[in-house]
């Protein structure tokens, strides 16, 4: 089994300049109304569909609304996303921190709203 996330937007564009000039997304296909990326390793994907598309059934025409919805990408170097991401400009929604649990982490928002937590996944601090 494979699965992918589906957005619905109208942000087409805006969302493929900022999977595949931020994050490093591939393009695995595109048209008009569609758009599928893949992370840098093709391990997972996430796709953005045009809302109201008439080649589309009514259950898939209304648009995200941008509330509701996080990704996760696990990265190797969680410190330097971070900083190669504050250097771009992106805005960082939750800053890079340290959580009892073990991940290190920070969130970013894409176009659409979706949160996106970027974490590298340690074992936790034992408590001596």
């Amino acid at each position: 089994m494979k699965m992918n996330a589906g957005i619905l937007t109208e942000k087409l564009a805006e969302s493929k300049a900022f999977y595949t000039e931020m994050l490093g997304f591939g393009v695995s296909f595109e048209n008009d109304f569609y758009l599928l990326m893949h992370t840098p390793s093709r391990q997972a994907e996430i796709s953005f569909l045009l809302p109201h598309h008439p080649s589309q059934q009514p259950f898939f025409h209304e648009p995200f609304a941008g509330k509701g919805v996080y990704l996760t990408i696990e990265v190797d170097d969680v410190d330097a996303w971070h900083q190669r991401l504050r250097s771009q400009g992106v805005p960082v929604k939750v800053d890079l921190r340290d959580e009892p649990w073990g991940d290190r982490h920070f969130a970013i928002e894409d176009p659409n709203g979706i949160g996106i937590d970027i974490v590298r996944y340690t074992q936790p601090q034992s408590e001596s």
